[in-house]
């Protein structure tokens, strides 16, 4: 059957992993594309024909996530060596290390506003991050397993979290408390984000369900049987009325939740999908897999029916107080179960002029600074390189570290012996490895005493509950 102008369409794809692609990322401009991959890599790649991708080399072990800051500026990423990175995302690639975690990381993700970043590990805690002094803020202990994605709201009040032990949570990032919890799962959720407007939450599940909640009135709207396998990731397309869904049956699913249907299915990976996320202007999408391929996806689909959706979103507002015109409808929970009147899509039949790219890639090896829960170490930048806060937001940046000042300052740099541009000395080098050392030992030893005190607390209150119900058997009984 003959590809409609309205369905999406793979329009190109990269080659350049060695190994299964887990995470993968737009910039905010739309001309780049981050991937993270069991190869250990982290790779960026260009839009522009004949461009070079960038192989940034420094993770120990497989690396789990990875993510665009709001600006563009930065580039987080998550591993199994149990770190976090940034990296600054140029043919310099500097980038800078966190400890903290005591296992493996599963996921970054950066608040809208750029300021924080949040981390979850399967050391069964998520941290948050201040990005404008590269410091640790605080953990949420509340999961009793490992903790497999954490995001941020839209607005940056809360954040989102799915574990192993079967639950969802949302945190309130104020007072850095558990304010709700979502346990409706045969299995657990991969994966989980709020849609854009930060009312409803979509969760991956491994029990082949997609699976869509009112936060607002702790409802499940929507629940979705679309896939033969475990749902790995979801992504919500910007106006809120679309979610892609990608799985380990090596199929990507695309949802129209105005309808509550399933309209697209698309096979173009050889085994499970891993990763699939829309950019930021919604016109593209991307898919990673186990066949270390990266896929890009025109979508198309959104383009003609744009004021439809509008409209029929106004039609179907209730009479909410305040009423939010991107809501998900209908309200009352339902299954997508049995045949389906849907589009099939395979490139693999199709006759079209794809673009495979395979770029001349880079090779960046990380010269990086380490950040644990208390401390920062930066090294001087080489000539030509911005003087200060290389890893901060450009809209952080005091004046000192204009343009202008940063030029005038490299030029003063230039005049100097290069002995007085060395940043460290070798003695002091030395000390301040020694003491990172500790800092880390004393890190990880703190992350523990966290959590044994949060199991304290919780084996203290079950057993405080059974005292509770003995004192009121035995009152019953006299």
């Amino acid at each position: 059957m003959a590809s409609a102008p309205e369905d999406p369409v793979l329009q190109r794809y990269f080659k350049g992993h060695k190994a299964a692609i887990t995470s993968a990322d737009f910039s905010p401009d739309g001309k780049q594309l981050a991937t993270g991959s069991w190869d250990t890599f982290l790779m960026l790649w260009s839009f522009k024909p004949q461009a070079r991708a960038f192989r940034y080399v420094g993770h120990k072990d497989v690396v789990t996530s990875v993510q665009f800051s709001p600006l563009g500026n930065l580039l987080a990423s998550a591993s199994r060596d149990r770190t976090v990175r940034l990296w600054i995302p140029d043919k310099r690639g500097k980038s800078s290390e966190f400890k903290a975690h005591t296992a493996p990381v599963r996921s970054v993700d950066f608040s809208a506003d750029g300021q924080f970043l949040a981390t979850a590990s399967e050391d069964k805690s998520i941290k948050v991050w201040n990005m404008y002094r590269q410091r640790f803020l605080y953990s949420l202990y509340r999961h009793t397993h490992w903790v497999r994605c954490a995001k941020f709201s839209p607005d940056g009040r809360l954040i989102v979290s799915c574990s192993e032990d079967k639950t969802i949570k949302i945190w309130d990032t104020t007072n850095k408390q558990c304010v709700n919890n979502f346990s409706d799962f045969v299995g657990f959720a991969n994966f989980v984000d709020f849609n854009p407007n930060g009312t409803c939450i979509a969760s991956a599940g491994s029990d082949h369900t997609v699976k869509i909640w009112d936060i607002r009135v702790n409802k499940l709207l929507q629940h979705y049987q679309v896939h033969s396998g475990g749902v790995n990731c979801v992504s919500f397309h910007p106006s809120g009325n679309y979610l892609i869904t990608a799985s380990s049956d090596g199929m990507l699913k695309i949802l129209d939740l105005l309808e509550g249907r399933l309209i697209y299915t698309l096979q173009g990976h050889t085994g499970p999908v891993f990763t699939v996320t829309f950019s930021k202007g919604g016109e593209l999408f991307t898919s990673g897999g186990a066949d270390a391929q990266v896929l890009l996806w025109r979508t198309n689909f959104d383009e003609l029916n744009c004021k439809d959706v509008i409209k029929r979103n106004l039609k179907r507002l209730h009479f909410d107080s305040p009423p939010h015109l991107l809501d998900i409808y209908p309200r009352t929970p339902h299954r997508q179960e049995g045949k389906i009147e849907t589009v099939e899509i395979n490139p693999k039949l199709d006759v079209v002029d794809l673009q495979t790219s395979t770029p001349p890639v880079v090779d960046i090896l990380s010269f990086d600074s380490t950040t644990t829960t208390e401390t920062t170490v930066h090294t001087l930048p080489d000539k030509g390189e911005e003087i200060c806060g290389y890893f901060l937001n450009p809209s952080l940046m005091s004046s000192e570290c204009s343009p202008t000042t940063l030029k005038k300052k490299t030029e003063e740099m230039s005049d100097l012996p290069y002995e007085n541009q060395r940043s460290i000395p070798l003695a002091v080098t030395d000390a301040l490895e020694h003491i990172m050392e500790q800092l880390n030992v004393l890190t990880q030893t703190v992350s523990i005493l966290e959590q044994r005190l949060t199991l304290t607390e919780d084996k203290l209150k079950d057993c405080l509950e059974n005292q509770q119900r003995l004192f009121n058997a035995i009152q019953q009984k006299s």
